[in-house]
């Protein structure tokens, strides 16, 4: 077979740096998951009812993916950019339909993450019932720390917290996602053929708030690691 030629240079591949390895890994997709923690879900104004509610999700481009430490300009149209700390699953095995038994065999480890967010034109899509691609999909806004590898290891608890310029903004315990793990992938598994690389950003606890030029961003997550953004000029 004739190799492919192209008319410009395909995108890279785009991948994050794994504990105690020489490879990194490869990224698949995004996945995130709205409104996780009930605080959070009250905080915006939409709080929910696990008994008569199930998971939501929306998606990023893995072109979005920053490596923790970096610098990131200031995105354009928003006057309101955001933070959103929140544990971060590297699933490290294909799966569909997967049981919540099962689901453990999927996890090949976890990382901090930033979801960094354009909450007024996420807000606006919202009210008009719009898709929240402007809001969410932003470039450079889908920040991870390394992998930190735990195959089949479920994390039902730890605390996680967040502050900007040494202010804590965020604080949590991974004890309160209203969707554990298991219920997350197996969830996800009904609507996707989950594959090796996949990222689900698992949702974030209350105090998100806006940043600015200038501002630092310093998050921990117990049992995982640490992750850090340095917000730059508007371009």
């Amino acid at each position: 077979m004739t190799a492919a030629t192209y008319l410009w240079t395909p995108p890279p591949v785009y991948s994050l740096p794994v504990r105690g390895r020489s490879e990194r890994l490869p990224i698949h997709r995004l996945f995130f998951v709205g409104r996780n923690y009930h605080a959070h879900a009250v905080e915006m104004g939409r709080p929910v009812d696990k008994s008569a509610e199930v998971p939501f999700y929306f998606t990023k481009a893995p072109s979005t993916l920053v490596e923790s430490g970096a610098t990131v300009a200031y995105p354009p149209g928003t006057a309101d950019y955001q933070h959103e700390m929140e544990l971060v699953l590297a699933i490290g095995a294909p799966g569909f339909r997967v049981s919540e038994a099962d689901a453990p065999g999927l996890i090949y480890g976890y990382a901090c993450g930033l979801d960094m967010t354009r909450r007024d034109l996420q807000l606006a899509a919202r009210e008009k019932g719009r898709p929240w691609d402007l809001g969410k999909d932003v470039e450079q806004s889908s920040v991870v720390s390394e992998i930190v590898p735990m195959p089949q290891a479920v994390l039902s608890q730890g605390a996680l917290s967040m502050a900007v310029n040494g202010t804590v903004r965020q604080q949590s315990d991974l004890s309160k996602l209203i969707w554990n793990i298991p219920e997350l992938i197996a969830d996800l598994s009904r609507y996707y053929h989950l594959q090796p690389g996949d990222l689900v950003f698992t949702g974030t606890p209350e105090g998100v708030g806006p940043v600015q030029a200038g501002d630092r961003i310093e998050g921990r997550i117990e049992g995982v690691g640490t992750i850090a953004l340095d917000i730059g000029p508007a371009e």
